[in-house]
Protein backbone atom coordinates (compact mmCIF):
# COMPACT_ATOMS: atom_id res chain seq x y z
CA UNK A 1 0.00 0.00 0.00
CA UNK A 2 2.66 2.46 0.91
CA UNK A 3 4.83 1.52 -2.58
CA UNK A 4 1.50 2.63 -4.60
CA UNK A 5 0.93 5.62 -2.37
CA UNK A 6 4.11 6.51 -3.60
CA UNK A 7 3.81 5.70 -6.80
CA UNK A 8 0.64 7.34 -7.16
CA UNK A 9 2.30 10.78 -5.78
CA UNK A 10 5.09 10.05 -8.33
CA UNK A 11 2.66 10.74 -10.91
CA UNK A 12 1.01 13.59 -9.36
CA UNK A 13 4.98 15.49 -9.25
CA UNK A 14 6.03 14.36 -13.07
CA UNK A 15 8.01 11.96 -11.05
CA UNK A 16 6.96 8.21 -11.87
CA UNK A 17 9.72 7.97 -15.20
CA UNK A 18 12.60 8.24 -12.71
CA UNK A 19 11.27 5.46 -10.80
CA UNK A 20 10.36 3.23 -13.27
CA UNK A 21 13.17 3.88 -15.20
CA UNK A 22 16.06 5.09 -12.94
CA UNK A 23 17.39 8.11 -13.09
CA UNK A 24 19.21 9.62 -16.20
CA UNK A 25 22.97 10.41 -15.71
CA UNK A 26 23.87 13.29 -15.69
CA UNK A 27 26.25 15.41 -18.23
CA UNK A 28 28.33 18.21 -18.65
CA UNK A 29 30.18 19.20 -21.82
CA UNK A 30 33.52 20.80 -22.14
CA UNK A 31 34.53 22.58 -24.87
CA UNK A 32 37.97 21.63 -26.65
CA UNK A 33 40.15 23.15 -29.50
CA UNK A 34 38.78 19.78 -31.19
CA UNK A 35 35.53 19.44 -30.31
CA UNK A 36 33.53 19.05 -27.31
CA UNK A 37 33.87 16.35 -24.22
CA UNK A 38 31.15 14.97 -23.13
CA UNK A 39 31.15 13.43 -19.52
CA UNK A 40 28.87 11.06 -18.11
CA UNK A 41 28.69 11.18 -14.51
CA UNK A 42 27.32 7.32 -13.49
CA UNK A 43 28.51 7.07 -9.97
CA UNK A 44 30.72 6.48 -7.07
CA UNK A 45 33.85 6.35 -9.13
CA UNK A 46 32.37 5.42 -12.43
CA UNK A 47 32.95 7.78 -15.48
CA UNK A 48 32.25 7.62 -19.41
CA UNK A 49 33.70 10.19 -21.51
CA UNK A 50 33.06 10.55 -25.26
CA UNK A 51 35.08 12.38 -27.48
CA UNK A 52 35.27 13.00 -31.44
CA UNK A 53 33.52 9.62 -31.00
CA UNK A 54 35.16 7.66 -29.02
CA UNK A 55 34.16 6.01 -25.49
CA UNK A 56 36.06 6.01 -22.78
CA UNK A 57 35.08 4.30 -19.59
CA UNK A 58 36.72 5.01 -15.90
CA UNK A 59 36.13 2.47 -13.52
CA UNK A 60 33.15 0.55 -14.91
CA UNK A 61 31.29 -0.93 -11.53
CA UNK A 62 28.00 -2.88 -12.50
CA UNK A 63 26.39 -1.52 -9.01
CA UNK A 64 26.30 1.86 -10.48
CA UNK A 65 24.23 1.37 -13.79
CA UNK A 66 22.90 -1.18 -16.07
CA UNK A 67 25.99 -0.86 -18.24
CA UNK A 68 23.97 -2.78 -21.18
CA UNK A 69 22.39 0.54 -22.37
CA UNK A 70 25.56 2.38 -22.42
CA UNK A 71 27.80 2.16 -25.50
CA UNK A 72 30.47 0.02 -25.35
CA UNK A 73 34.35 1.26 -25.06
CA UNK A 74 36.87 2.04 -26.97
CA UNK A 75 38.89 2.26 -23.91
CA UNK A 76 38.43 1.59 -20.56
CA UNK A 77 40.90 3.03 -17.46
CA UNK A 78 40.98 1.06 -14.23
CA UNK A 79 42.73 3.04 -11.39
CA UNK A 80 42.96 -0.01 -8.79
CA UNK A 81 42.09 -3.25 -7.82
CA UNK A 82 39.05 -2.73 -5.14
CA UNK A 83 35.49 -3.61 -6.15
CA UNK A 84 34.33 -0.43 -6.46
CA UNK A 85 36.37 0.26 -9.31
CA UNK A 86 37.55 -2.91 -10.84
CA UNK A 87 34.60 -4.93 -11.78
CA UNK A 88 35.25 -7.86 -14.23
CA UNK A 89 31.12 -8.25 -15.08
CA UNK A 90 31.38 -4.49 -15.63
CA UNK A 91 34.23 -4.86 -18.22
CA UNK A 92 32.52 -7.94 -19.79
CA UNK A 93 29.71 -6.07 -20.87
CA UNK A 94 31.47 -2.57 -22.13
CA UNK A 95 34.06 -5.09 -23.70
CA UNK A 96 34.56 -5.25 -27.90
CA UNK A 97 36.89 -6.92 -29.92
CA UNK A 98 39.01 -3.88 -30.37
CA UNK A 99 38.26 -2.18 -26.72
CA UNK A 100 41.83 -1.11 -24.99
CA UNK A 101 42.01 -1.20 -21.31
CA UNK A 102 44.84 -0.04 -19.08
CA UNK A 103 45.01 -0.67 -15.27
CA UNK A 104 47.33 -0.57 -12.60
CA UNK A 105 49.46 -3.72 -12.63
CA UNK A 106 47.24 -4.78 -9.41
CA UNK A 107 44.13 -5.61 -11.46
CA UNK A 108 45.88 -7.84 -14.21
CA UNK A 109 44.84 -10.85 -12.20
CA UNK A 110 41.11 -9.96 -12.60
CA UNK A 111 41.11 -8.74 -15.98
CA UNK A 112 42.77 -10.31 -19.10
CA UNK A 113 44.33 -8.66 -21.47
CA UNK A 114 44.88 -5.50 -19.76
CA UNK A 115 47.53 -3.19 -20.17
CA UNK A 116 49.44 -2.16 -17.17
CA UNK A 117 50.71 1.16 -16.61
CA UNK A 118 52.96 1.89 -13.58
CA UNK A 119 52.95 5.52 -11.76
CA UNK A 120 55.17 7.94 -13.99
CA UNK A 121 54.65 6.17 -17.50
CA UNK A 122 52.68 7.54 -20.81
CA UNK A 123 51.02 6.49 -23.75
CA UNK A 124 49.00 7.49 -26.52
CA UNK A 125 46.09 5.60 -26.98
CA UNK A 126 43.13 6.29 -29.33
CA UNK A 127 44.85 9.60 -29.91
CA UNK A 128 45.12 10.63 -26.57
CA UNK A 129 47.76 11.12 -24.63
CA UNK A 130 47.57 9.11 -21.14
CA UNK A 131 49.60 9.69 -17.88
CA UNK A 132 49.31 7.45 -14.79
CA UNK A 133 49.93 10.13 -11.41
CA UNK A 134 50.19 8.24 -8.14
CA UNK A 135 47.31 7.79 -5.85
CA UNK A 136 47.83 6.66 -2.42
CA UNK A 137 47.28 7.58 1.25
CA UNK A 138 49.52 8.83 3.32
CA UNK A 139 47.14 9.40 6.73
CA UNK A 140 44.46 7.32 6.54
CA UNK A 141 45.05 3.22 7.80
CA UNK A 142 43.51 0.23 8.51
CA UNK A 143 43.69 -1.43 11.93
CA UNK A 144 46.77 -2.83 11.06
CA UNK A 145 48.69 -0.05 10.29
CA UNK A 146 48.64 -0.27 6.65
CA UNK A 147 47.31 2.12 4.31
CA UNK A 148 44.01 1.88 2.39
CA UNK A 149 46.20 2.61 -0.77
CA UNK A 150 49.66 1.88 -0.45
CA UNK A 151 52.09 3.56 -2.93
CA UNK A 152 52.70 2.66 -5.92
CA UNK A 153 49.81 0.22 -6.45
CA UNK A 154 47.34 2.10 -7.88
CA UNK A 155 47.18 4.97 -10.40
CA UNK A 156 44.90 8.10 -10.90
CA UNK A 157 44.96 9.33 -14.62
CA UNK A 158 45.28 12.60 -16.35
CA UNK A 159 43.81 12.36 -19.94
CA UNK A 160 44.64 15.29 -22.80
CA UNK A 161 41.32 15.97 -24.76
CA UNK A 162 42.97 18.01 -27.39
CA UNK A 163 43.66 21.35 -25.22
CA UNK A 164 42.26 20.25 -22.36
CA UNK A 165 43.66 17.69 -19.32
CA UNK A 166 41.23 15.94 -17.14
CA UNK A 167 42.55 14.54 -13.96
CA UNK A 168 41.07 11.76 -12.63
CA UNK A 169 42.63 10.88 -9.19
CA UNK A 170 41.66 7.47 -8.49
CA UNK A 171 41.46 6.96 -4.59
CA UNK A 172 44.74 8.82 -3.39
CA UNK A 173 44.97 11.79 -0.43
CA UNK A 174 46.50 15.00 -1.12
CA UNK A 175 49.71 13.95 -1.81
CA UNK A 176 52.59 15.41 -2.79
CA UNK A 177 53.06 15.03 -6.24
CA UNK A 178 49.76 16.94 -6.52
CA UNK A 179 51.67 20.09 -6.19
CA UNK A 180 53.41 19.40 -9.35
CA UNK A 181 50.45 19.08 -11.74
CA UNK A 182 50.23 21.54 -14.65
CA UNK A 183 47.75 23.11 -16.87
CA UNK A 184 44.86 20.86 -15.07
CA UNK A 185 41.38 22.13 -16.72
CA UNK A 186 38.89 19.44 -15.20
CA UNK A 187 39.72 17.37 -11.70
CA UNK A 188 38.31 14.58 -10.21
CA UNK A 189 39.19 14.69 -6.58
CA UNK A 190 37.84 11.62 -4.14
CA UNK A 191 36.30 12.52 -0.47
CA UNK A 192 35.45 10.28 1.93
CA UNK A 193 36.67 8.89 5.07
CA UNK A 194 38.25 6.50 5.97
CA UNK A 195 39.32 5.44 2.42
CA UNK A 196 40.59 9.07 0.38
CA UNK A 197 40.26 12.69 1.39
CA UNK A 198 38.02 14.90 4.00
CA UNK A 199 37.20 18.35 2.08
CA UNK A 200 39.80 19.99 3.57
CA UNK A 201 42.45 18.13 1.91
CA UNK A 202 40.66 18.08 -1.29
CA UNK A 203 40.04 21.83 -0.96
CA UNK A 204 43.71 21.93 -0.30
CA UNK A 205 44.65 19.68 -3.19
CA UNK A 206 42.71 21.80 -5.22
CA UNK A 207 44.13 25.04 -4.45
CA UNK A 208 48.06 23.62 -5.02
CA UNK A 209 47.19 23.03 -9.00
CA UNK A 210 44.09 24.76 -9.11
CA UNK A 211 41.85 23.03 -12.03
CA UNK A 212 39.52 25.33 -13.77
CA UNK A 213 36.53 22.65 -12.54
CA UNK A 214 36.32 20.39 -9.71
CA UNK A 215 34.33 17.35 -9.17
CA UNK A 216 34.42 15.75 -6.09
CA UNK A 217 33.54 12.04 -6.46
CA UNK A 218 33.57 8.89 -4.47
CA UNK A 219 32.21 11.25 -1.67
CA UNK A 220 29.51 8.73 -0.22
CA UNK A 221 27.86 10.73 2.78
CA UNK A 222 30.13 13.38 2.72
CA UNK A 223 28.77 16.99 3.18
CA UNK A 224 29.56 18.17 -0.37
CA UNK A 225 28.44 21.70 0.58
CA UNK A 226 31.65 21.82 2.86
CA UNK A 227 33.91 21.76 -0.33
CA UNK A 228 32.06 24.47 -2.44
CA UNK A 229 32.00 26.80 1.35
CA UNK A 230 36.04 25.79 1.87
CA UNK A 231 36.89 27.41 -1.96
CA UNK A 232 34.21 30.16 -2.04
CA UNK A 233 36.96 32.57 -1.51
CA UNK A 234 39.13 30.55 -4.80
CA UNK A 235 37.10 31.97 -7.57
CA UNK A 236 39.26 30.48 -10.28
CA UNK A 237 38.16 27.27 -8.65
CA UNK A 238 34.19 26.04 -10.10
CA UNK A 239 33.11 23.89 -8.10
CA UNK A 240 30.58 21.64 -9.95
CA UNK A 241 28.58 18.89 -7.84
CA UNK A 242 27.50 15.73 -9.88
CA UNK A 243 25.86 12.55 -8.63
CA UNK A 244 28.94 10.80 -7.19
CA UNK A 245 28.26 9.03 -4.07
Amino acid sequence: MEKLLIFILALLTGLAPLLVFGQKNEEDFIPTAAGDLKITFIGHASLMFTFQGKVIHVDPVSSETDYRKLPQADLILITHEHFDHCDPEAIKILRKDSTIIIGSNSCLSKVPGLKAMKNGERQTVLGLEIEAVPAYNIQHRRPDGNPFHPRGVGNGYILTFADKRVYVAGDTENIPEMKTLKNIQVAFLPMNLPYTMTPEMVAEAARWFKPAILYPYHYGETDTSRLVALLKDTPEIEVRIRRLK
